[in-house]
């Protein structure tokens, strides 16, 4: 417990910090145990007479902090069923904006990760031209048979990594603490919360793992005419130093910039959903941080993404629980919609599948009603989502980042065009995915990997096989070693490798019938 007066150092600024900015001040009392209570009044006698507005209180708070609570507001922005959906949106403002370090520290820090001179990696090296609390992103230039060619190169914060794992630990004791004292912080698990948190930064302080998601985007959209990805210098890229194409490009952000070069703003935000919806539904590989100081478009027109280190994944089954529930919404099939929560396994069998499509219908019916403009389908699926809350559908943290990653490419589409139609700008890609993988392709796929996974299980069966055989041989050599064991004993044993015969023999039964079901299909 040498480390315990450093946390509660820690924690001691952080609380009067919180104090003065008057976030106790959303607290409940009725909600915390009767001892803790006082404490709730004493902070309120802390609070400065000028705080904030309730809504902006807490990410005030948190950017005073630093780097690790700014990480924290924006994971928990992410977490609507922890925080509630207020201050989730209070935590969606948070800017993620620091003061850079010095030139000589990140030149420095450059040649020790890659382990080679700085004058040996690049021709250029410019100052800072972006500041962040991991990492800061310099302009330079590399040497190439046909000239130069301009980079950028991203460099870990020194030190960042230690103060972020020692703020980590401090979170995990508040959350044991609450989990310990209080039910509600047990339901919603928040060692758990804590221990996500520290791996999302784990992976995202590895700038391997960035270089890596990019690499993986840009395959999956390399055959997209209206996205792309910059290309990584794996030669200059490290754990603390990302080295990527320049991108000579417009800020998403820039519309005046945008209309004075001739773009379709239309086709522009048409384009942004579009992608969004195939990286999701196609590749189920998005990325979960597109705000527009992230997005850019190139001189032919194309969006550009840049900051790989948040991204999200979906697997087969969450693509085909999204697809068809939008597709559902599109087509008003609401009990479709229902339909495939139950087969998810998302609502308990418990619930009443009619009941839950009435529920959805609620959700549904009014959006039918509204003019193209007013349909946001970011709040449909945060509807959607607050209404599985009442049937007992357990938190899903992969359609939570991807609701709130929607909230984030809609609200961007629609400032780009306010009269977009969500509806039919979705339609294709959705229709397109169901096509693929309900159609008869999806069918003969589906085959194959069934037959594969029959395959699987055969290959596998001699090997089960052998180590019961090898078992029984053990127990037999047991035995003949002297120890005695009763009759009744012996008998049990000799009736259970006649069950075990027969169970092996069923197997094979099983699996051949398995095999002829799918061959067959």
């Amino acid at each position: 417990m040498i480390a315990a007066p450093a946390h509660l150092f820690r924690l001691g600024r952080a609380a009067f910090v919180f104090a003065r900015e008057g976030v106790f001040g959303l607290v409940d009392p009725a909600v915390l145990p009767v001892p803790a209570r006082p404490v709730l009044r004493l902070a309120h006698l802390l609070e400065r007479p000028s705080s904030g507005a309730a809504e902006t209180r807490l990410s005030s708070a948190l950017t005073q902090l630093g780097p690790s609570y700014v990480k924290l507001g924006q994971f928990l922005a992410t977490r609507p069923d922890v925080v509630g959906v207020a201050l989730a949106r209070d935590l969606e403002r948070l800017q993620d904006r620091m003061s850079p370090f010095p030139q000589e520290e990140a030149q420095a820090a450059v040649a020790a990760s890659i382990g080679r001179p700085l004058d040996s990696l690049f021709a250029s090296f410019g100052p800072p031209v972006a500041a962040a609390s991991i990492a800061q992103v310099h302009r330079a230039e590399v040497a190439t048979a046909a000239g130069r060619r301009t980079v950028a190169v991203k460099i870990l914060r020194p030190g960042v990594e230690r103060r972020f794992y020692a703020d980590l630990r401090s979170f995990t004791l508040v959350a044991g603490y609450a989990e310990s004292f209080s039910a509600e912080a047990r339901r919603l698990r928040l060692v758990e919360v804590v221990d996500t948190l520290r791996r999302s930064v784990a992976l995202e302080m590895d700038f391997r793992m960035e270089a890596a998601a990019a690499s993986e985007m840009a395959e999956n959209t390399r055959a997209d005419p209206d996205f792309r990805v910059p290309a990584v210098d794996w030669d200059r890229t490290s754990k603390e130093v990302l080295t990527l194409e320049w991108i000579d490009a417009t800020p998403l952000s820039d519309r005046r910039g945008l209309l004075a070069k001739g773009f379709d703003l239309r086709q522009i935000a048409k384009a942004l959903i579009q992608t969004f919806l195939r990286q999701a539904l196609r590749d189920g590989f998005f990325h979960a941080d597109m705000h527009p100081g992230n997005l850019f478009v190139d001189d032919e027109g194309r969006l550009v993404a840049v900051d790989f280190g948040i991204m999200g994944r979906l697997g087969v089954k969450e693509r085909l629980f999204l697809a068809e529930i939008l597709h559902g919404f599109i087509t008003r099939d609401y009990y479709s919609v229902a339909r495939v929560h139950f087969e998810a396994g998302y609502v308990p069998p418990y619930h009443s599948v009619d009941s839950f499509a009435q529920a959805v219908r609620a959700i549904g019916e009014p959006i039918h009603s509204r003019t193209a403009e007013e349909i946001s389908m970011a709040r449909l699926l945060t509807l959607l989502f607050e209404v599985t809350g009442l049937f007992d559908m357990r938190t899903r943290p992969e359609l939570l980042l991807l609701q709130k990653t929607m909230v984030v490419v809609e609200g961007v589409a629609r400032a780009l065009d306010p009269k977009l139609d969500m509806w039919s700008t979705s339609a294709p890609v959705v229709r397109e995915w169901l096509t693929r993988h309900l159609g008869p392709a999806g069918k003969l796929e589906g085959a194959a990997l069934g037959a594969a996974e029959v395959g699987r299980l055969i290959a596998q069966t001699p090997a089960l096989l052998a180590r019961g055989a090898q078992l029984i041989g053990q127990l037999d050599d047991v035995t003949r070693d002297g120890l005695v064991l009763s009759p009744q004993t012996i008998a049990d044993i000799n009736k259970a490798d006649v069950r075990r015969r027969w169970a092996a023999a069923a197997l094979w039964v099983i699996a051949a019938l398995l095999l002829w079901l799918v061959l067959s299909r």
